[in-house]
């Protein structure tokens, strides 16, 4: 009982520092201060790292989370489709705060995201509804804008369409949370190990 109570703690302080650095991230690139979210960024990762059972594994998760981040956002951004007030060191290049929030976010996916491992389809749905709303929410705190809305947020749908359950595949292999590695057959099989073929 002790234990599943410290699991919905670590949870919710997961879920609690992901809105602080999101907020962090998007109010500092709409007022112009796109330091702001790499700094909060900065610190909830490290607090989530000393947490980890195995930091360097956990760490390579965040920075590959980034790179995706990078490049999926500086490809909408290179279409014209997102455009951004601070941040960023060319207009085609996604602003380096949004790729703190790439790596902000990898924070969630071996803890409070960690239950839609098994469920990649279901990751892939969400990813389709919360990426735009995200994208939207951050639009109107003044973070980025969108010149043809529809299509910026159905670009944006697209991208974390595939993105959500490519994270989670990722997570699954670079999990630092766990203490052991986990096994070739995955998430999705590991509950059947023990069935006789």
């Amino acid at each position: 009982m002790e234990n599943k109570g410290q699991e919905t703690g670590a949870m919710l302080l997961n879920i609690i520092a992901f809105q602080i650095g999101w907020f962090a991230c998007v109010l500092g690139g709409a007022y112009g201060w796109p330091w702001l979210g790499v700094l909060a960024t900065a610190v909830i990762v490290a607090l989530h790292l000393g947490r980890a059972a195995r930091p360097g594994v956990e760490a390579v998760l965040v920075l590959l989370s980034g790179v995706l981040g990078f490049v999926a956002d500086s490809l909408l951004t290179g279409l014209g489709l997102l455009t951004f007030p601070s941040g960023q060191i060319h207009a085609h290049l996604a602003p380096y705060w949004i790729v703190a929030m790439w790596m902000l976010f990898a924070t969630t996916l071996n803890v409070s995201l960690r239950w839609l491992k098994p469920r990649l389809g279901l990751a892939s749905l969400l990813g389709a509804v919360a990426g735009p709303l995200a994208y939207y929410g951050g639009a109107k705190l003044g973070g980025v804008s969108f010149d043809e809305p529809l299509a910026s947020l159905l670009a944006v749908a697209g991208v974390w369409t595939l993105a959500m359950p490519l994270l989670l595949v990722i997570a699954n292999r670079w999990n630092g949370m766990a203490k052991t590695a986990p096994t070739s057959a995955g998430p999705c099989t590991s509950a059947k190990a023990g069935k006789p073929a």
